[in-house]
C-alpha cells in the first residue's frame, strides 16, 4: 500500500523530528558545505587542530613515493590488478576502467571480488577491453563486462572473465545470496555505435560458479535505461535501481517481484522479461506538496514521503524510460550514482546539481530510503567546492559503502584532486586516501576518480579502484571505530 500525501502529512505532524531515521550511519547532521571541510587535515595540520577535531579519522595523508596512493601513517596498500600489466588466467591483460566492485567469501579462505569495467562503445576504441571468453559473451561488438578476482591466503591473485560483451558497466550491486548484479550505463540499441544487440540492462554474475554465467541473459524486467547501481531489499525482495542521466534528470526505480517469487542463486534469470512491476519514485514534502527534483532540499534531515509510479514501457522501445513521464508525475535528480543497502534501507548518492537541476547547486548528497516508513531522508549534503584543485575539500561522491567501523566511506568522482573519505555518524568527515597518480602533465595535472569502494567480508581490508588506467588496490592498516564527535 502506498503512503499517501495525507498520511505523510499527518505522520509528520504527530511525530515531528521522530520521522528522521536512526541507524548505523545515523542522521549525519551537518550544515551544507561542512562535509567539504575535512576533520583531519592534510600534512599541514597542527596537533591543536587535530585535537579540536576530536580524534576523528586517521591523521594526515602521507604522499606516496611511488606516486599512486597517499594514505595516513600506519596504512599501506597493495596493487591487486593493474590494467595492461597484470594478466587473466587466460593470458590476456586485465581490462581497463575499473568501476563498481563487491567482495564475497570464497573457498578455503579466499576473497572473491567482482569488478566492473566501464568501457563504452566498440571494442576497437579500447586497448584493453574485456576479453570475449567463449560462452560468456552477450554482444561481441561491446567492450565492457566484469572480471572475477580471487585473492588467496598468502597473496596469490587470480582473475578471470565473469561476463563480456556488455557496455559501460558501472556501479552495480551485490545480492544477499552471494551474486553480483552488473549494470549497463548505456542504452544503445542494436545498430547504434556498432552494437549488434540492445543495451541498457542488468545481468547477474555468480563469482562462485563459472558455469552459472554461461549464456548471459539480460534481466529485462529491471528496465532498459542508463543503469548506475542496484541494491536488493533482503526482507521484501524489492530491487532499487539508480539512473545516471540528464535532459531530463534521472530517476530512482523500484522493482517488485512477482507474487510468491523467492530470490536465490540463479532465480532471477528464470523470470519472464515482463515479470514483476517496475516503478519510478515520486516525492512529496510534509505539507503534501509534490517535489519535482531532489535538488530542492537544502537542509540535512529533510524528509520526503515516497510514492511509486508504474513505468509504462520498461524496455523503452520508442521512448526513453525517464521521458515517458510528464512534469508532476515523478521526482528527478542529477547524477544518481552509487547505492548501498544497510540499516534496513538504501543509501542513495546524487553526485551534484548544477544548472540542469531546478533547485540549489550542490557538490553531492546522500539520501536514505526507508522502505518500512516509505520515506527518503537527506543524510549528507556537500556545498559547492570553491577550489577542487586544492587538497582538503571533497566533492562529487559516487560509489559508497557503509563502514564496519561506523559511518560511510565514499569514493570521489569530482573535479581536481580525488579522495576516498569517511563520514561519521554525526557528519564529521576525514580523508582516507588520495589519488597521487597524475595522468596529465605537471602544468595541467589530472587525477582519475575512485570507484568500487568496498570492505572485505572480515572488515580488515578496504578495496578501491583508480578507474583510469584501471588499478584495484587493497588498503590495510589500524582501522578503528570512529567517534561520533
Amino acid at each position: 500500500m502506498s503512503l499517501t500525501r495525507r498520511d505523510f502529512a499527518r505522520q509528520s505532524a504527530l511525530t515531528g523530528a521522530g520521522v528522521a531515521l536512526a541507524g548505523t550511519v545515523g542522521a549525519l547532521a551537518t550544515a551544507p558545505n561542512a562535509l567539504a571541510s575535512t576533520e583531519t587535515e592534510t600534512e599541514s595540520a597542527t596537533e591543536e587542530s587535530a585535537a579540536a577535531h576530536g580524534g576523528v579519522g586517521y591523521g594526515p595523508l602521507v604522499p606516496d613515493p611511488d606516486g599512486i596512493l597517499a594514505l595516513p601513517a600506519g596504512f599501506k596498500y597493495r596493487i591487486i590488478t593493474y590494467s595492461g600489466r597484470t594478466k587473466l588466467e587466460s593470458g590476456e591483460f586485465t581490462p581497463s576502467n575499473h568501476d563498481g566492485t563487491a567482495t564475497f567469501d570464497g573457498p578455503r579462505g579466499t576473497t572473491l571480488l567482482v569488478n566492473n569495467h566501464e568501457l563504452k562503445g566498440p571494442r576497437a576504441n579500447w586497448k584493453y577491453p574485456v576479453p570475449l571468453t567463449e560462452g560468456l559473451v552477450y554482444d561481441p561488438a561491446a567492450s565492457g563486462g566484469c572480471t572475477v578476482v580471487e585473492v588467496r591466503p598468502g597473496g596469490h591473485v587470480a582473475e578471470w572473465v565473469g561476463i563480456a560483451g556488455t557496455s559501460t558497466n558501472c556501479a552495480g550491486g551485490s545480492t544477499a545470496w552471494g551474486t553480483w548484479l552488473t549494470c549497463e550505463e548505456n542504452s544503445d540499441k542494436a545498430g547504434v555505435n556498432g552494437m549488434t544487440k540492445d543495451h541498457g540492462y542488468v545481468f547477474e554474475v555468480d563469482p562462485h560458479d563459472r558455469r552459472a554465467n554461461l549464456d548471459p541473459k539480460p534481466l529485462k524486467y529491471l528496465g532498459r535505461y542508463d543503469h548506475e547501481a542496484v541494491v536488493i531489499d533482503p526482507k521484501r525482495g524489492h530491487a532499487y535501481l539508480t539512473e545516471d542521466a540528464s535532459n531530463p534528470n534521472g530517476l530512482l526505480f523500484r522493482w517488485t517481484p512477482p507474487e510468491h517469487f523467492c530470490h536465490g542463486r540463479g532465480k532471477l534469470r528464470t523470470l519472464a522479461d515482463d515479470a514483476g512491476v517496475l516503478e519510478a519514485f515520486k516525492c512529496f514534502d510534509s505539507g503534501g506538496q509534490f517535489v519535482d527534483d531532489l535538488s530542492r532540499a537544502t537542509k540535512i534531515g529533510t524528509v520526503y514521503g515516497v510514492d511509486w509510479v508504474t513505468v509504462p514501457d520498461r524496455d523503452a522501445r520508442t521512448t526513453a524510460v525517464r521521458k515517458q513521464f510528464t512534469d508532476g508525475q515523478v521526482t528527478r535528480a542529477r547524477k544518481l550514482e552509487g547505492m548501498w543497502w544497510a540499516d534496513g534501507g538504501a543509501y542513495v548518492v546524487s553526485s551534484y546539481a548544477r544548472t540542469e537541476s531546478p533547485g540549489t547547486a550542490h557538490d553531492g548528497a546522500v539520501w536514505f530510503y526507508d522502505p518500512k516508513r516509505r520515506t527518503l531522508t537527506l543524510k549528507v549534503l556537500l556545498g559547492v567546492n570553491p577550489d577542487p584543485d586544492a587538497d582538503g575539500d571533497f566533492d562529487g561522491p559516487d560509489n559508497i559503502t557503509v563502514s564496519p567501523y561506523g559511518g560511510l566511506v565514499i569514493a570521489e568522482d569530482g573535479e581536481g584532486i580525488q579522495h576516498l573519505f569517511g563520514a561519521t555518524d554525526s557528519g564529521r568527515t576525514y580523508p582516507i586516501a588520495r589519488n597521487d597518480l597524475n595522468t596529465g602533465t605537471e602544468e595541467e595535472p589530472e587525477y582519475s576518480e575512485f570507484t568500487g569502494v568496498t570492505f572485505s567480508p572480515d572488515g580488515r581490508t578496504l578495496f578501491a579502484n583508480i578507474q583510469d588506467p584501471g588499478i584495484m588496490l587493497a588498503i590495510t592498516g589500524p582501522w578503528k571505530r570512529q567517534k561520533r564527535g
